[in-house]
């Protein structure tokens, strides 16, 4: 699966999510939830408290129907609250169901002795216990969580990372995770397991899409307490002008008093909070990226320093043929025929690679070989593959200083001197040899990734540091940085080393975020404040990140940085565009409550609002659907382009603080209009 790919997941305007959505809206009524969103619970509060007084007019006979539209309009503002959040869940939900479908009564073959396969006993997955040790065979689903024991096999993980190729897993070093649910596609596994019924991978993760163990993040808790305190400065605000405009003899009533405070507190960020959060979250999710907390997700866009594994992140993790140089005296085609003879025994991706790029370069294809044709296969031991043809030659390719010992001669001074040059560029140089003459060399690179650089250059516009990691020596390190724009690398990394830069990064005030897949890595992906682990990687590593890319693409690292940095804005914008909104709404509400006792304060109704009735009902109901035409931005966030802060900031300015201050003048004004034409106030 691609970077860009997304998990399917339900639309905002799908049918089925806006019904249940609405439901769970009603449900999210009860105060003692609702009090976790303080502006809205006092929404509440004093929704019910103007349902009241209207309910008590009508029984007295007395003029009802302006308290009952307020109330009206004030209880749509608390459902539109939390209806974004039950839209945001929903979302989520819709989620948690495709994963939850992956999920089956699972049978355990549960090992009664570790060492024979053939005694096992059969029991319900949801019986198993940390540390047993159980067979999958081809066909089995994985019952549980585990660490690969003994076998090796492909298996099918598209229960969870939603792609249909199986993956290699095998016991030892770091594919040896496997995930519960996911399906055995051939051969047979000894896993034991790590995680009990209940609090397996695929659980967790469940429980985390639908929302049910999000927590707030620091930032999101910080705004919530300003919010809070905003509330409670209009609350003082509104009941003291219950004792200035007694004093001057014409105290406003309570609906009145209620209508202005609901419309000066910040109702608008207050009821999409939670759902900006949920859907930071969703989004990852989408991405294929699994966040175990939202602090994770939220310092993903406060990060400035990233570490990059080298192979597979940053190059293309298998060298690839590059070049053919010869020795003096000897055609370039000659020395590609014989690195693709030479190659036909080397099953590994360098072997295969040798050969695409002598039919790329020369036209040269494999031929048929004789019956009598021996191959000689590479080997770590001697570092030399090759093919002996009767009547035709010998050839052999294989690491310079090792062909050459085996062939007993020296390397030409000029090839020599090409080999040298080839090794400081970060290549690795093979010779080739014909019937005992070394004819030239070949060039293989660890490609980098096409686009790379122009995506580290986004990231410095960011403000974020890019520094690669690789356990390859300085020499080629340097190269490999130096191509593809990194502004740092680690050389001959060991655990020690990333460690040690990622606390020291920290000491200096800094964010870190870095990707990781093997046990060695689990130090650092703990340590650093965003720490990205591979699902094919091991327990170890999934344990001590706090997201999980289920795409095992260390380059998610940059998407997940950008998400963060989504949330953070869109956040930002809402919170202007909500407390923006107040200017416009003082110049509605405010002259129509003293207008009678203050007739200059006429000339503040700007908008030209028919009436005292008419501007405080208008005001009300531009604070409710303000609410829902918001919900889509807010689940889907503000676009987020890599510009300075400076520029960001000016950006949302203009945007939502000038258009936060627009919008309630055109709205107001045009509810007003139509109150009037339909003769309600």
């Amino acid at each position: 699966m691609s970077p860009t790919t997304r998990r399917a997941g339900a639309s905002f305007g799908d049918p089925a999510l806006l019904r249940r959505a609405a439901l769970d809206a009603f449900r999210k009524l009860d105060p003692t939830t609702l009090i976790r969103n303080p502006v809205i619970f006092v929404t509440e509060v004093v929704a019910l408290l103007v349902t009241l007084l209207a309910g008590r007019a009508a029984m007295q006979g007395l003029p009802w129907s302006f308290q009952a539209g307020i109330a009206l309009w004030l209880w749509l503002t608390v459902l539109f609250a939390t209806f974004a959040e039950a839209v945001a869940e929903g979302r989520g939900r819709a989620q948690a169901d495709s994963l939850r479908r992956s999920r089956s009564e699972a049978r355990a073959k549960v090992l009664l002795r570790a060492d024979d396969r053939s005694l096992f006993q059969v029991r319900d997955a949801t019986e198993l216990r940390e540390g047993e040790i159980v067979l999958v065979e081809a066909g089995d689903l994985i019952p549980s969580d585990g660490e690969v024991m003994q076998g090796i096999a492909s298996v099918n993980e598209a229960a969870i990372t939603g792609e249909s190729a199986p993956v290699i897993r095998e016991s030892g070093g770091d594919r040896s995770a496997v995930t519960g649910g996911t399906l055995v596609v051939s051969d047979w596994l000894v896993v034991r397991i790590t995680a009990a019924s209940g609090r397996t991978f695929l659980d967790r993760m469940i429980a985390l899409v639908e929302g049910a163990s999000r927590q707030k993040t620091p930032n999101e808790i910080a705004l919530d307490i300003l919010l809070a305190g905003m509330t409670i400065i209009f609350l003082i605000a509104v009941a003291s002008l219950v004792g200035f405009a007694s004093w001057n003899g014409t105290p406003p009533s309570v609906p009145v008093l209620a209508a202005l405070l609901v419309t000066l507190i910040p109702t608008t960020i207050g009821g999409l909070l939670s759902a900006i959060g949920i859907a930071g979250m969703d989004r990852l999710v989408r991405f294929n990226v699994l966040a175990t907390s939202g602090r994770a997700v939220e310092a993903a866009g406060d990060v400035d320093v990233l570490l990059l594994d080298k192979t597979g992140t940053i190059t293309f993790g298998n060298r690839q043929a590059a070049g053919f140089i010869p020795a003096p005296g000897v055609e370039e085609r000659a020395v590609a025929e014989a690195a693709m003879l030479a190659s036909l025994a080397d099953e590994t991706p360098e072997g295969r690679s040798i050969l695409t790029f002598a039919r790329d370069r020369h036209g040269i294809t494999a031929p048929v070989l004789p019956a009598d044709a021996r191959s000689v296969p590479f080997t770590a031991q001697t570092r030399i593959s090759g093919l002996d043809l009767p009547g035709q030659g010998s050839f052999r390719k294989g690491a310079v200083d090792a062909l050459a010992k085996s062939l007993g001669v020296p390397v030409p001074p000029t090839l020599a001197a090409a080999v040298e040059r080839i090794a400081r560029q970060g290549a690795t140089p093979l010779a080739v040899a014909r019937d005992g003459v070394i004819l030239g060399a070949i060039e293989l690179k660890d490609i980098v990734k096409p686009g790379i650089r122009e995506r580290f250059q986004a990231l410095r516009g960011m403000g974020i540091r890019t520094v690669m990691v690789t356990g390859d020596n300085r020499l080629t390190a340097a190269a490999i940085a130096t191509e593809a724009g990194v502004d740092d690398f680690i050389a001959e990394a060991t655990p020690e080393d990333k460690l040690g830069y990622i606390r020291k990064a920290q000491a200096e005030g800094r964010l870190v975020a870095m990707a990781g897949d093997g046990t060695n890595d689990a130090p650092a992906l703990a340590q650093a404040d965003v720490g990205l682990a591979m699902q094919t990687g091991t327990q170890a590593a999934r344990e001590a990140g706090n997201m999980v890319d289920l795409d095992s693409d260390p380059t998610k690292l940059i998407e997940v940085v950008e998400i963060g940095k989504q949330l953070l804005i869109t956040r930002g914008a809402l919170t202007t565009f909500s407390i923006a909104n107040d200017v416009a709404k003082y110049f509605a509400i405010l002259p129509a409550i003293f207008v009678a006792s203050y007739p200059e304060l006429m000339a503040l109704n700007i908008m030209g609002l028919k009436s005292p009735e008419s501007a405080i009902l208008s005001a009300v109901i531009f604070n409710a659907l303000i609410i829902v035409a918001l919900v889509p931005l807010s689940l889907r966030g503000v676009r987020y382009a890599p510009i300075g802060a400076a520029a960001l900031l000016r950006r949302n300015l203009l945007i939502y603080g000038v258009g936060g201050i627009a919008a309630p003048f055109i709205g107001i004004k045009l509810i007003d209009m139509l109150l009037t034409l339909l003769g309600i106030a």
